[in-house]
């Protein structure tokens, strides 16, 4: 059932994202007088699922669903007709009207995604206000993984700044690190201030989604297993730990340290329950698990930043948001072109962009989801390749700078090349998915 709910999840969204992008090419085409001669959601090679056709446009939906498009009279599109293009332009052709105009409606799928990443933002801010675990109140530390601690952090490190900077949000400083390669890192340490330098060589455990560190909590019991060691011993639900063997343990690092170290022995504990200290004796199992869970919801040990919006203060803070998830999804597209962070192999289809959404519906993570995919098709649409919107926009902008005019031939050679590239590329990505399935 979960996996039916992510599909569903994804569905709706690519729905949403291909109907707004394809009715921005659509409206433009539509002020500027020019035929669109089809409007699809999804891609119908060979058939439709359904089509009708009302005035001059066919309306449709495919059954590939990799996108959709829009065909405007007169443009060199995938749909390579050179008949068409063979012909005299027509007053109420694309290949007409003026370059500016012809700028716009290439462009208008992309202002489209970014006036509704905008709008969700703001959306979701004026309605539910913004929730967070700001950076000073992280008074624990973190917990760092055996690659953080080889580049020199610590267990109870407090995040100060990175390259100077200090971030409000503490779930931004990860973001932070992986668009700065080589970032400098200011940590609190036992009362005194020391340097950590994140080498360019970790780029690749980043971008994989790896964390660096963990945020540090006590070791506050939140389930026990039935039939466990931990059962066994007397542990319960909500239950502190204070002691292993006699050695002050209150952190979880602490005790899956401890019981790691102690794997085949009986180990004594003392927790806090309630008012009272109880001293209990646990018997750790060969793979060191005894059968807790413990309780990760940081709510239980800090504050929890909330800030509310009024309408007025969620649009501008909405921009804010989205030009903030664009400029750092921009950031992190450009380490395709650095070497260390082996980012091409990361690179994900259809799969990757399914499991992003949670196995329970949610609207706030939808919507939340839905305006940062609309940010990624803004970006993947406008880059300047021949088939894309991007592509498009490059040779107008050549045209409008030069004041000369590509040739029908050449920009048809081009969209042939930039759609072997694209599908080059949709091929390797979704490669990549099959790939990670079977490891």
């Amino acid at each position: 059932m979960s996996i039916l709910i992510r599909v569903a999840q994804f569905l709706l969204s690519l729905c949403i994202l291909v109907l707004l992008h394809e009715l921005g090419h659509f409206v433009m085409a539509r002020i500027f007088r020019t035929r669109v001669e089809k409007f699809y959601i999804f891609f119908n090679p060979w058939f439709s699922l359904v089509k009708r056709k009302i005035g001059h446009t066919i309306y449709g939906i495919g059954w590939l669903p990799l996108g959709g498009y829009v065909k405007i009279a007169g443009m060199v599109d995938e749909s390579f007709d050179n008949e068409q293009l063979a012909k005299p332009p027509e007053p109420w052709e694309f290949r007409s009207k003026p370059a500016w105009q012809r700028l716009l409606m290439v462009s208008g799928g992309v202002l489209v995604n970014l006036l509704l990443a905008w709008v969700i933002y703001s959306c979701l801010l004026f309605s539910h206000g913004q929730s967070y675990l700001a950076s000073r109140d992280v008074r624990y530390g973190i917990v760092p993984d055996s690659a953080a601690r080889a580049m020199g952090f610590e267990s109870g490190d407090r995040i100060l700044t990175v390259n100077g900077d200090t971030l409000e949000n503490f779930a931004d400083i990860m973001t932070r690190l992986l668009v700065t390669p080589g970032a400098q890192v200011e940590v609190e340490r036992a009362g005194e201030l020391k340097e950590v330098e994140i080498p360019r060589s970790a780029l690749a455990q980043m971008v994989r989604g790896d964390m660096l560190f963990q945020v540090r909590v006590p070791m506050v019991i939140d389930s026990v297993i039935p039939g466990s060691a931990a059962e066994h011993a007397g542990l319960q639900r909500g239950d502190s730990l204070v002691e292993v063997d006699g050695m002050s343990t209150s952190f979880f690092d602490e005790f899956r340290e401890a019981m790691l170290k102690h794997r085949g022995d009986s180990v004594s504990l003392r927790v806090a329950r309630g008012n009272e200290q109880v001293d209990l004796k646990v018997l750790v199992p060969s793979a060191g698990l005894v059968g807790v869970m413990a309780n990760m919801d940081f709510s239980h040990y800090f504050p929890i930043s909330t800030r509310s919006y009024t309408l007025w203060q969620a649009v501008p803070a909405g921009a804010t948001q989205g030009w903030k998830t664009l400029s750092n999804y921009w950031r992190s597209l450009k380490l395709l072109f650095v070497p260390e962070a082996r980012a091409h192999e990361s690179l994900g289809g259809f799969i990757s962009i399914g499991k992003i959404f949670p196995e329970e519906w949610n609207w706030y993570t939808f919507w939340s989801l839905t305006a940062f995919l609309s940010l990624v098709l803004a970006v993947m649409n406008f880059l300047p390749i021949p088939g894309l919107d991007g592509g498009h926009a490059l040779f107008i902008i050549y045209e409008m700078v030069t004041g000369r005019r590509p040739g029908a031939k050449f920009l048809m050679r081009a969209q042939m090349v930039g759609f072997v590239i694209l599908i080059g590329l949709v091929l390797y990505a979704n490669l990549n998915d099959v790939i990670r399935l079977f490891r």
